[in-house]
């Protein structure tokens, strides 16, 4: 085995939330590692490929598959690296590369709604969370400051500061759709980590309408913005680590990590504290991998809740056409939504969601729609004239229950690297459909007031999936029924922490990002307290 160095922390996963949690631990002059099971990617490499890539509308077309860290792929086929189990499909989608899956997000930077901590308490479901809304507040602040948000304030989530930047410029199919629904519903403008001005050195949007799979100007933040960051405060960056195992002592503190190179030659990295910041699905991978004479479940796993709890957002969609021409594809994808159903006391009776307004060309879709329906010549510049023009999109953003039959676990399966494939646990529950039900009155009032004509609903019983991986490390007080404390700390472990959305014990109506970041800036900040560093 080959040898590889030692820090006083030891992180596990390069995303915003990884790399950001380590730039704290440097910036107060603590030595730092850490270690990413993917290649090192550039934006400008990235750009490039989506310019030249045959699948536009498959937002990881542009990212390197790597066989030493391999991830999820849909197109053209399903590689089956993550394996279902069913009963309803869950094809996340993430990129493990240097700077993580952010790379190709939609910015969203959503605080929760204070309530969203107090479900079980005010309405009978879920759990409530170990921090209140109040507490994390803060750290949202220092998250939205660090990252630079843009945002309206009028979102149900209380402020204490104003965002850093006030909303990037509405687009004008956005202003219709605001003007045109104000009798029935407020439409804001989406809270982004998106610069409307230029700030940190990035300039502003200036509207590509390519958030994802990739901003070609940085006006974005994204992990990799992140984690040079985290460089230039002097973390070393170990890329191309793919971390297959944690040891620890006799006293149960982890004290290595292991990782294969691509060439499967093991390295081993020691440390004092050990940060598993890993996405919702590699991180519990991870400590179940973790097994021992002492844990033979894996580490942090004493009361098998490690990769149990998982949640998402579901989307069910209304596209229509509206009675004026919009043009959507100019600007920001994902710009706008209505906030009215994020809270309220039918939480008690189904889900709560958002309803966001896609702002991404039609051409494309159109396009290959009407080739698969064989029409050409004259009929077909008409029709996509029309689509491209009119076609607009609504879908719901739903909450999902924890539910501990929902989870990650290791599949008899093995990848590349001969270590066993992650297998997910996952149905759409009644609550979640109930809420979608209810949305589909907004999707008809919406097409109403916009004169909307062709309504075409998502088919029965499909449900988009986010890519909102989150409650598989859950936060909370009793070991028996969560995997860390509200610190972020193992309950089994007293050196490993976790950081990421897996450890949001609720999925709210919001982008996870967010939340996961703030608790993690939380945690880094406690650790370093505790320390005696801060």
């Amino acid at each position: 085995m080959a040898d590889s160095p030692s820090a006083d922390f030891i992180v596990i996963g390069s995303g915003i939330i990884g790399s950001l949690t380590a730039l704290q631990f440097a910036k107060a002059g603590a030595s730092v590692i850490i270690l990413e099971a993917g290649p090192r990617v550039t934006r400008d490499q990235i750009v490039y490929n989506f310019r030249n890539s045959t699948r536009r509308s498959d937002w990881m077309s542009p990212y390197p598959f790597s066989p030493w860290a391999p991830h999820p792929v849909y197109q053209p086929q399903d590689n089956g690296y993550l394996v279902q189990a069913g009963p309803y499909p869950y094809p996340a989608e993430y990129i493990r590369v240097v700077g993580g899956t952010t790379w190709h997000w939609a910015a969203h930077a959503w605080r929760n709604v204070p309530n969203d901590h107090q479900i079980r308490t005010l309405y009978g479901v879920g759990d409530d969370w170990p921090v209140s809304y109040d507490e994390l507040e803060p750290f949202y602040q220092l998250a939205e400051e660090i990252m630079g948000v843009s945002g309206a304030p009028d979102t149900g989530s209380p402020r204490n500061k104003p965002f850093p930047m006030t909303p990037v410029v509405e687009p004008y199919a956005m202003r219709r759709i605001r003007e045109r629904l104000a009798p029935a519903y407020k439409v804001v403008t989406n809270t982004t980590a998106r610069n409307s001005r230029p700030y940190d050195g990035r300039p502003a949007c200036c509207g590509n309408n390519s958030c994802q799979p990739i901003c070609p100007i940085d006006a974005q933040y994204h992990g990799g913005i992140a984690v040079a960051a985290a460089e230039a405060a002097g973390v070393q960056l170990i890329a191309d680590a793919n971390v297959y195992n944690l040891e620890h002592d006799e006293q149960g503190r982890v004290t290595s990590a292991l990782y294969y190179d691509p060439n499967k030659v093991s390295h081993r990295v020691t440390g004092k504290t050990f940060i598993v910041a890993a996405n919702g699905i590699e991180s519990p991978r991870l400590l179940l991998l973790s097994t021992s004479d002492k844990f033979p479940n894996g580490l942090a796993n004493g009361h098998d809740m490690v990769g149990r709890h998982l949640m998402d957002h579901p989307s069910t969609s209304l596209t229509f056409d509206a009675e004026e021409e919009l043009w959507l594809g100019r600007g920001p994808q994902s710009p706008s939504s209505i906030n009215i159903m994020r809270d309220g006391d039918f939480r008690s009776d189904h889900a709560p969601y958002r309803l966001d307004f896609t702002n991404i060309s039609r051409v494309d879709g159109a396009t290959r729609g009407l080739i698969a329906e064989g029409v050409y010549g004259a009929e077909f510049e008409r029709r996509l004239r029309h689509s491209a023009a009119h076609e607009l999109n609504v879908k719901n953003v739903l909450e999902v229950l924890p539910d501990p039959k929902h989870r990650v676990t290791l599949s008899s399966e093995k990848d590349g690297m001969g270590i066993p494939k992650p297998e997910v646990h996952y149905s759409i529950d009644e609550y979640t459909r109930k809420g979608a039900e209810r949305s589909i009155e907004d999707f008809r009032r919406i097409a109403e007031l916009m004169g909307g004509t062709n309504l075409r609903f998502s088919a029965k019983d499909h449900f988009a999936n986010n890519q909102h991986i989150c409650g598989t490390m859950r936060m909370g007080n009793d070991p028996a029924t969560s995997v860390v404390d509200k610190w972020g700390r193992t309950h089994d472990h007293e050196n490993l922490f976790a950081a990421g959305t897996g450890v949001l014990p609720t999925s709210g109506t919001c982008n996870s990002t967010e939340n996961g970041l703030a608790l993690a800036l939380r945690t880094a900040d406690h650790i370093l307290t505790e320390q005696g560093v801060s």
